[in-house]
């Protein structure tokens, strides 16, 4: 089966969604699953995870009632208040669903780049391992280090790096972000999702060649076993189709075998998040 790891949905919200700025005007607009299923078909994908994009619990009971009623939505990274000293009796309840595969914080977000290795927030990383709970890692290159010193804590907690870490390819940036990557899957418990790219690359002037450099890096550093698609639809559509994304890794894929191909396109993704 194939699976895309990484999109959202909303019903747009001005308010709540104020990250959505004038440049990205094609995202103020509602996004849910029959906008995607049609975009899936046509790729040949069969199945998703859906992630927060809000850090509610709102958030998170969305999602898990979509994907009870869509049965492609195969798994849910909600949000929880890793930081609340209530976040045991929140990852209950939502464990009450097979559906809740993992947690995500929006940590690019924070002011504090050392937010990770936050106590309060390390004692909630800290009670995922008891639901069986991944957790998605979302940060910037800057936080690369705090994201090191993390994993290195929790050795057995499943972690995966959203978007690659956003390396900078507008700007043709790769150091010292490809060795952090690289020090990064070291951690054998660390996967790390082939998604987010032409995000972060000139909007309207990409080219494959231009994220090269940055695919060649994780999957050096990765390999095929830990690595995974996400098409992080909607979001993608301010640089790029869904289609277009997905043909980009189809075509760094051609000179993989099927084997490794299947681990990219769905495997791994299968055997992180435990879908069924």
């Amino acid at each position: 089966m194939k699976i895309d790891a990484h999109q959202h949905f909303w019903n747009y919200d001005p308010v709540r969604d104020d990250w959505i700025d004038d440049t990205m005007s094609v995202l103020k607009d509602d996004f849910l699953p029959d906008g995607l299923k049609k975009e899936m078909d046509s790729c040949g994908i069969e199945g998703c995870v859906a992630v927060q994009a809000d850090q509610s619990e709102k958030e998170t009971t969305f999602l898990l009632d979509l994907a009870a009623q869509n049965p492609f939505i195969k798994g849910v990274v909600g949000w929880v208040d890793l930081a609340s000293l209530e976040v045991e009796s929140w990852l209950a309840f939502f464990s009450k669903s097979k559906l809740f595969k993992g947690v995500r914080h929006i940590v690019q977000a924070e002011p504090d780049v050392q937010f990770m290795l936050r106590e309060d927030f390390k004692r909630g990383i800290d009670a995922l391992s008891e639901f069986n709970f991944t957790y998605d890692i979302l940060i910037y290159p800057k936080h690369l280090d705090v994201a090191l010193e993390l994993v290195s804590q929790f050795p057995e907690q499943p972690f995966v790096i959203d978007h690659m870490a956003k390396p900078e390819i507008k700007a043709k940036v790769i150091s010292p972000w490809k060795e952090q990557m690289e020090e990064l899957a070291t951690a054998p418990n660390v996967y790390c999702k082939v998604s987010g790219l032409v995000t972060e690359a000139d909007w309207h002037n990409w080219k494959e060649d231009d994220l090269k450099p940055y695919l060649d890096v994780v999957f050096g550093a990765f390999g095929t076993n830990r690595l995974m698609f996400g098409s992080d639809w909607p979001v993608c559509n301010v640089a790029g189709s869904y289609a277009s994304v997905y043909s980009l890794v189809e075509e760094y894929l051609k000179g993989f075998d099927k084997e490794d191909r299947e681990k990219i396109w769905g495997q791994n993704a299968s055997d992180f998040y435990a879908l069924t």
